[in-house]
């Protein structure tokens, strides 16, 4: 039978139902889940040996918890995708403001309904996703809004004297009774509401203009904060942190192919993108290396932190650089090119927090600058390393590629905007370039073979053997002492 078929309190109590508590219910689907192998937080990467270990060992431990780290590290998710650990459904008193238990109720209202109708007490299935509330933590917010307050409408309309418990309209929290209660960023609730939290977490009763109801409130408390917060907002005050039982610290991808998998889930990618636009794996992850050098760049604060949101939208704006190109060209398909990674500077310039140092170079220029160190430290990858000193008379794999600029003194101009045929055009008549890829990378697709001739040029522009000029259609390459030697 379904349970959602009982709609009295007597059929409730003859099916055998038996109440259990929020966080009972975590812990027992946890338990559940790891005995079948079924991970619980799906979609969620990286966190696999730190984060989510101690995640199931609070939420065995029945704790409430506190999700400490920076911007863009999932702990929102995280406490979202504890809903799936909730029962499917749970009873609830018909009519009830605080999800009251009709075998365990705590309000007022469910009491006097049980104790008026019994058995014949009017029940309702809630949903788990249902069960989940919200809120993040502004200057605004006030006790009324998350505890509660009197309502005098309510005591004009039922005719009741402000001493009556009756003309109490609940705050978010009680109202979220059996359900997971979130509050983002914390240390910026105001410590008056912090303080206002304390009896709720420890003791389970409210206290609303002096009324102190014993509401034995059956929650899971999630918090989230920033550790910036900590200095530059607020704080959590201290009697709150000693209530919350686990504090976990949160992280971001590790390395490039844990960032990779985050993007390709995330980013809102359109069926016609997917179809007509080719992303070769150099650049997904030359992507996702540039997020990891802006996360180490002396130009941008650290404690802020870069975001794993700057990945996804930066790989958005990508392919919608890559297809605005074609469109204007009339190629109905295309491959993504490094130069299309210009593209993606306003995604970066709005997701980091520059220091001093780096307001002085500029946000769009720290972000070129991005691009570039990200190519230097992926370069060793895919070729051999260029070494900064080496003897006059040492052969080097690039030597061919840097005589063909030296004896083509009036550069190598890239345009932006060239279709693709014209392009590759352009890229063939470096011709060392083939006979590097040939040697160093000869399983390439066709696709990434010309992404590999700019990323060849970009590398050697980083390494100081190339020289590049960016205009406004395009990038010019040339060799940085060849026009000198020329003039003379």
């Amino acid at each position: 039978m379904k349970v959602q078929t009982i709609k009295t309190l007597g059929e409730l109590k003859a099916s055998g139902y038996q109440s259990k508590s929020i966080k009972d219910e975590l812990r027992d689907n946890l338990i559940e889940k790891i005995k079948h192998k079924v991970p619980p937080f799906k979609g969620v990467h990286g966190y696999e040996n730190t984060v989510v270990p101690e995640l199931e060992r609070a939420i065995l431990s029945r704790h409430n918890i506190n999700l400490l780290g920076l911007r863009g590290q999932a702990k929102t998710r995280l406490a979202r995708l504890m809903l799936e650990l909730l029962d499917e459904y749970i009873p609830v008193v018909h009519g009830s403001e605080i999800n009251d238990d009709p075998l365990q109720p705590i309000s007022r209202f469910a009491i006097e309904l049980i104790k008026e109708k019994g058995d014949a007490t009017p029940i309702f299935w809630l949903h788990r996703s249902e069960r989940f509330a919200e809120k993040l933590a502004t200057p605004d917010v006030t006790v009324a809004d998350i505890i509660g307050d009197v309502d005098p409408i309510k005591a004009a309309n039922l005719k009741l004297s402000y001493a009556d418990d009756r003309v109490i309209h609940y705050g978010m929290i009680p109202r979220a009774n059996r359900c997971i209660f979130v509050i983002n960023e914390l240390p910026d609730l105001q410590v008056r509401i912090q303080v206002a939290l304390f009896n709720i977490l420890q003791e389970g009763d409210i206290q609303i203009r002096g009324f102190k109801l014993r509401l034995n409130l059956d929650m899971q408390f999630i918090f989230t904060a920033n550790p910036e917060d900590y200095t530059n907002r607020g704080s959590i005050v201290t009697p709150l942190k000693d209530r919350i039982g686990s504090q976990i610290l949160t992280h971001y991808p590790q390395d490039i192919e844990t960032a990779r998998r985050i993007t390709q889930q995330e980013a809102k990618i359109g069926a016609q993108q997917q179809e007509s636009i080719t992303v070769p794996d150099v650049a997904k992850d030359l992507l996702e290396q540039i997020v990891f050098e802006a996360r180490e760049s002396e130009f941008i604060d650290a404690k802020s932190g870069v975001s794993a949101r700057l990945s996804i939208t930066a790989y958005e704006n990508l392919l919608s650089t890559a297809e605005l190109r074609a469109l204007k060209a009339g190629d109905k398909t295309t491959t993504v090119r490094l130069s299309d990674f210009t593209g993606i500077i306003p995604s970066i310039t709005g997701k980091v927090e520059l220091v001093y140092e780096g307001e002085q170079e500029g946000a769009a220029q720290v972000a070129y600058h991005l691009i570039g160190e990200a190519v230097q430290r992926l370069f060793p990858n895919y070729f051999p390393e260029i070494e900064k000193l080496r003897k006059p008379d040492d052969e080097s794999p690039y030597d061919a590629i840097i005589s063909w600029f030296f004896n083509h003194s009036e550069g190598f101009e890239l345009l932006d905007e060239l279709r693709d045929k014209e392009y590759k055009h352009v890229l063939d008549a470096v011709t060392p370039l083939d006979d590097l890829l040939g040697e160093y990378q000869p399983t390439l697709s066709k696709e990434a073979t010309y992404f590999m001739k700019e990323f060849v040029l970009w590398g050697l522009v980083q390494f100081k053997q190339l020289s590049k000029y960016r205009f406004t259609e395009g990038t010019q390459f040339k060799d940085p002492y060849g026009s000198f030697i020329n003039d003379l």
